[in-house]
């Protein structure tokens, strides 16, 4: 705990993408997407046809959904100011609630005075002014934090814990209130914390609204206001990062999905409490401790699945049969791997395979041990499967990066302050030339491509599949004095050794494979039956790669 409060990490991930079992809900829940996006470009016909699907999300209040569903629209259709309004009010929504469902949140707020969010606000702005990688936007970062309060206010969690005792003509009075906030022209922090310390004094003194939670919408406005990457972490959020971060966690052994039936379990980690109790990869959990879908939100129910190492949790179980079974598990400190499924795909080739899940502190011991496995069993060329793959630690894709480049830039860094530019690069001693074959796709983001993107730039290797998901910047974590929470900003971003920048483009393949049917979150990719795949072993067959690793 002390160190948390006296250093911060630099991670170039989407570290919630596939958040692991005791979590709550993932800031970027893998949900279905309603319908598919597929046209270039978009009639006002089909722009309608997108916001009235997403709309009826938001009206379902599924704000997990929504978020994920604005988020591929914009991918398909970059630029689309509706759609990015969309999908900026529904990541507001989905952080008011998922706050006020995390009782770390609700649990320190009721400990902090109007002093403590004051100095936790003008620490955020400090830290922003510091290190955030553009120069801030003062006007901006209020103005998000102003908007935070007022859907704060229509959201259930918050008015339970705020607004419970107010008549519902003052709580309309209060979002008139909030809605016709006039903004001065603020140009400085100073400016900024002056301006909320005011609106936060006469919104208590007219509403009895706690000065604290007018503040705390303004602290997650503030970091909101940034950028998609950049946020601001709770306590327990704070702890699933470092746990991510370490590979291991207290809980279940469960990668979980957020769906509006229950919790969907993607895949069982092998000698965890779930495993051991018989959960299948399909099964959703649909009762957790008595709190049930029909009175608990997925957030809220995925929350409760959290808890103290040692402590027992019962939760309901329907499996792809519909049939329900009933158990009682034990939390436990689960090792989260980030190398599976290593094997030779091919004896005749002697192609290896194996599949890098994340990139935390183990990874660079763990490829190791992968490399020497596969070597002891003949290899003479390997696939590295990259697919899904939403990052992790910088240093860690640098590590791994370094085992096969055998000099030269890795990646580069570069960011506001000079102290965040940095060259990475390779180190001859160590190298395995083994002949290689990365696989990626549209989920394969940041760490994973640094990785792709160096074998690509320095001819390494072939990159088969499709174009990354283009997130090509670093976040540091940085926890706060005040309280246990903490900041996620952007500090930085990166580029390939030829000079590319990924964000927003990501890396492209060597060899582009149309999918038609995309491998499930946790499926195992079976040769004949995996596109991807199929098309890496072509290559990985090739004569030219068929070579012995020196």
């Amino acid at each position: 705990m002390t160190a948390r409060r006296t250093t911060w990490l630099k991670i170039c991930s989407l570290l919630f993408a596939a958040l692991l079992s005791s979590s709550a809900a993932t800031a970027r829940a893998q949900v279905l997407i309603p319908t598919e996006i597929t046209d270039a470009t978009v009639s006002a016909e089909d722009l309608a046809r997108v916001v009235a699907q997403g709309s009826q999300l938001e009206r379902e209040r599924r704000w997990a959904d929504a978020l994920n569903y604005y988020e591929a629209a914009l991918r398909q259709h970059p630029g689309r100011v509706e759609i990015q309004q969309r999908l900026e009010l529904s990541r507001a929504h989905y952080d008011v609630s998922r706050r006020y469902n995390d009782s770390s949140f609700t649990t320190t707020l009721t400990t902090l005075s109007e002093r403590d969010t004051l100095a936790i606000y003008a620490e955020v702005l400090t830290k922003i002014h510091s290190h955030y990688v553009h120069q801030p936007r003062w006007q901006q970062i209020v103005t998000r934090g102003s908007r935070n309060l007022e859907v704060a206010l229509t959201e259930p969690a918050f008015a339970a814990k705020h607004l419970s005792q107010m008549p519902p003509e003052s709580i309309a009075r209060l979002t008139r209130d909030v809605q016709a906030l006039s903004l001065a022209d603020i140009t400085d922090r100073q400016q900024a914390q002056d301006y909320v310390q005011q609106i936060a004094t006469v919104l208590k003194q007219r509403y009895a609204l706690p000065a604290q939670a007018i503040i705390m919408e303004f602290t997650s406005g503030a970091t909101g206001a940034l950028d998609e990457y950049s946020g601001f972490l709770t306590g327990s959020q704070m702890d699933e990062v470092f746990s991510q971060i370490e590979g291991n966690f207290v809980g279940l052994g469960v990668e979980l999905k957020t769906e509006a039936s229950g919790l969907l379990i993607v895949s069982v980690i092998p000698g965890g409490p779930a495993a051991v109790g018989g959960i299948k990869a399909g099964d959703r959990i649909v009762d957790v401790d008595g709190h049930t879908t029909a009175d608990s939100t997925p957030d809220a129910l995925a929350d409760l699945l959290r808890g103290v190492e040692g402590t027992q949790v019962k939760i309901a179980l329907r499996d792809s049969q519909n049939q329900v079974r009933r158990l009682q598990l034990m939390r436990q400190r689960v090792e989260v791997p980030c190398v599976d499924g290593v094997k030779i795909v091919d004896a005749d080739y002697g192609i290896g395979y194996f599949k890098l899940t994340s990139f935390q502190k183990s990874t660079s011991r763990d490829v190791d041990a992968a490399l020497w496995k596969l070597h002891g069993e003949g290899m003479r060329s390997l696939i590295i499967d990259l697919r899904g793959n939403p990052g992790g630690l910088l240093k860690a894709a640098v590590d791994v990066a370094d085992k096969f480049v055998s000099d030269g830039l890795i990646v580069a860094t570069r960011g506001r302050s000079p102290r965040e530019d940095f060259d990475h690069r390779g180190q001859t001693p160590g190298t395995w030339r083994v002949p290689l074959v990365v696989l990626i796709d549209h989920d394969s983001a940041s760490a994973s491509e640094i990785l792709a993107g160096a074998i690509r730039d320095h001819h390494r290797g072939t990159v088969v599949g499709q174009t990354s998901y283009g997130k090509g910047s670093v976040q540091g974590i940085f926890p706060l004095a005040a309280t246990s929470a903490g900041v996620r900003l952007t500090t930085a971003k990166w580029y390939t050794p030829s000079g590319q920048a990924i964000s927003g483009q990501g890396v492209a393949p060597d060899v582009l494979v149309q999918v038609v049917k995309k491998l499930i979150p946790g499926q195992e990719a079976v040769v004949g039956e995996d596109a991807i795949l199929n098309a890496g072993l072509q290559v990985a067959r090739n004569p030219v790669t068929r070579r012995t690793t020196p």
